[in-house]
């Protein structure tokens, strides 16, 4: 039965850098926005705050909703990948809560763009998009009839 991945990335901006995550894969560091699966009983902004605490200590509500990227990724994984953005006004200082994030770095659009150690195609494509005028409200996303109060 086809069961996509469903995640949710954050493009998380400040003074014109970028927040990246840096995690060691198959013993390489990679670069990804903050990301992570949609869980049970959560709301897809809902994902998008918790991983961005869980993965850089930061608290921020996604402002924007970028764009819905559907991906097959080299193994032939399929996801369905929920971008938002968050812009705040000053850098912050990281934290990672989680035990696979090695660290984070606020990077410039340019540097992201120019890695060779980018966890995938869609890291680079979601800074693209971050730069597109287009950006929806989150009410484009709204769980209807759910059940579910409170934060994630």
């Amino acid at each position: 039965m086809f069961k996509p991945h469903v995640t949710v990335a954050c493009m998380v901006q400040a003074q014109d850098k970028f927040l990246i995550v840096e995690e060691t894969i198959n013993g390489k560091a990679l670069w990804n926005q903050p990301a992570g699966h949609l869980e049970a009983n959560e709301t897809l902004v809902q994902a998008a705050h918790r991983e961005l605490w869980e993965e850089t200590g930061i608290h921020a509500e996604p402002q924007t909703f970028i764009r819905l990227h559907q991906w097959i990724a080299p193994d032939q994984t399929p996801f369905l990948r929920f971008l938002f953005a968050i812009d705040l006004p000053e850098l912050q200082p990281t934290k990672p809560h989680d035990s696979d994030i090695d660290c984070c770095h606020w990077l410039s659009a340019e540097q992201i763009l120019q890695a060779t150690n980018l966890r995938s195609a869609l890291v680079a494509e979601s800074v693209r998009c971050y730069h597109q005028p287009q950006r929806y409200p989150l009410e484009l996303l709204s769980a209807f009839n759910w059940p579910f109060t409170g934060d994630a």
